[in-house]
């Protein structure tokens, strides 16, 4: 997609944020299962420690104050009727020139994550500096994955907003688990997506996001600002920000990003709301085991309802 960031990024605002009939195109449901809601939860104990022996009747899901039946589960990529949807991956890797001191070891670091999760159906890597660049690679290409991460060059100016838009609009396309991994220093300086308009991708997405904020090097004005951002661009999709203090903390990072793939629980229901107006509609979700109250449940806080004209 070299050359075409500004256009595709456009092509997703006028798409997807137009208005909420655009913004339903990208409702979050498994294709094939008509309006069933898809949505990835993280539960933790009071420690932090991952929490991955519940079971679905272990869950409660409010929609606007209503409680879901819970049609579909799934714990770690295992579902109980074999039926767990595929995991796609996407690697969001800045290569502008803010990112010089960093580049080396965050790409050994993201390569030997990626060496952890052969699980994923497939990879999509996207680059991007002033430009955004997306290739998608299966598990059998891996060799050339590792080389085009090697091998990419530092460019000027940063797209973030624009290469996180043009991601998004790919993945709508594909069917099951969606996860992105972000390594950026927050920045942006050339895109054509404004921030608001790419938190209403993020929130009409059905895609986790992990943000890896290389910040450290920054002034503490900057560092505030763009923790605030990546921390807004992870928790509208119930995803997680990380902020290393040092390249040597990006391994432990990257480890801790896959327990949590491993981790995450896939809830899936009809909503009891069968009216399709294209409205947001606020999720919450419950545990209800015993000693639920000490735990800490991330999820996506809702969803936009179908959209369809009589």
């Amino acid at each position: 997609m070299t050359g075409q960031t500004r256009a595709a990024a456009l092509g997703v605002v006028l798409a997807c944020v137009a208005g909420a009939a655009g913004l339903a195109a990208q409702a979050p449901v498994f294709r094939g299962r008509v309006d069933l809601v898809q949505t990835g939860v993280t539960v933790t104990d009071r420690k932090g420690s991952l929490v991955t022996d519940l079971t679905a009747p272990d869950f409660r899901i409010v929609e606007d104050g209503e409680e879901q039946i819970i049609g579909y589960f799934a714990s770690g990529g295992v579902s109980a009727d074999d039926s767990a949807p595929e995991l796609h991956l996407g690697v969001l890797l800045d290569v502008s020139g803010s990112m010089t001191d960093d580049i080396g070891f965050a790409r050994t670091a993201s390569i030997k994550f990626l060496n952890t999760l052969t699980s994923a159906l497939d990879i999509t890597l996207v680059d991007f500096d002033m430009q955004v660049r997306v290739t998608r690679y299966g598990q059998s290409d891996f060799a050339r994955l590792v080389e085009r991460i090697r091998s990419q060059k530092l460019g000027a100016y940063t797209a973030l907003y624009d290469a996180i838009g043009v991601y998004l609009d790919g993945a709508a396309g594909q069917d099951g688990r969606k996860v992105m991994v972000l390594y950026s220093d927050g920045g942006d300086t050339r895109s054509a997506l404004r921030f608001g308009e790419l938190l209403d991708l993020l929130k009409a997405s059905d895609v986790t996001v992990y943000a890896i904020g290389a910040i450290d090097r920054r002034s503490a004005a900057g560092r505030g600002q763009q923790r605030l951002v990546l921390d807004q661009i992870a928790g509208a999709t119930g995803g997680q920000a990380y902020f290393p203090l040092s390249l040597e903390e990006l391994d432990k990072i990257y480890r801790q990003i896959a327990s949590e793939i491993h981790a995450q629980y896939t809830l899936g229901y009809v909503s009891a709301n069968a009216v399709a107006d294209g409205r947001w509609r606020k999720v919450e979700i419950r545990v209800t085991r015993p000693g639920a109250k000490d735990l800490k449940i991330r999820s996506r806080k809702g969803y936009f309802a179908p959209f369809r004209r009589d």
